[in-house]
């Protein structure tokens, strides 16, 4: 462990680090927020508040369009994920700021949502037809690889749906 002898820099290190922010993103959504403070007013919804389900429609919209192909918002010409996130900081900073209005419907009973987890658990089972001895080069034992390959043996669709070879990757998950 390094010992550091500057007080400021053990000081500093006590307060939020900006350094592990990513700064290109953080960038981008300044300009994404540039755009919102010339259609509506910089920083508006500190003083006139913000509806949650304004902020939610908005950023599945946007989360939408990219899940859908489609990279850029044809209005701003900025990326989906870039607006989807400014959406997001809105909505955050005007909990944080107490001007939150809180819309949200009631809540779902959290029994369903374990109902729903216990039968994607028996469809798992019921159609599993994989060898799970065989894992893909990552060592991904489920038949499908976060890094997009197909397990060893198994031919199948890579996570963009792309049919592959066993052990291979589409062109978009390629590493």
């Amino acid at each position: 462990m390094t010992k550091y002898t500057n007080p400021k820099t053990f000081n500093g290190m006590k307060k939020p680090p900006m350094s592990c922010l990513p700064m290109a993103v953080v960038m981008e959504a300044g300009v994404g927020m540039l755009e919102g403070a010339l259609k509506y007013g910089r920083h508006n919804w500190r003083t006139s508040g913000c509806q949650a389900s304004t902020y939610y429609d908005s950023t599945m919209r946007h989360l939408n369009e990219w899940w859908e192909g489609e990279d850029t918002d044809p209005a701003s010409g900025l990326n989906h994920i870039t607006k989807a996130i400014t959406s997001l900081m809105v909505l955050r900073d005007s909990m944080i700021q107490d001007k939150f209005n809180d819309d949200r419907p009631p809540k779902t009973d959290p029994l369903f949502m374990a109902e729903l987890r216990e039968c994607v658990d028996m469809l798992l089972l019921d159609n599993d037809d994989r060898d799970r001895s065989e894992v893909c080069e990552h060592g991904n034992t489920m038949g499908f690889c976060e890094f997009g390959c197909v397990a060893a043996g198994q031919p199948g669709r890579c996570i963009h749906g792309v049919i592959v070879e066993p052990g291979s990757h589409c062109k978009t998950c390629a590493p």
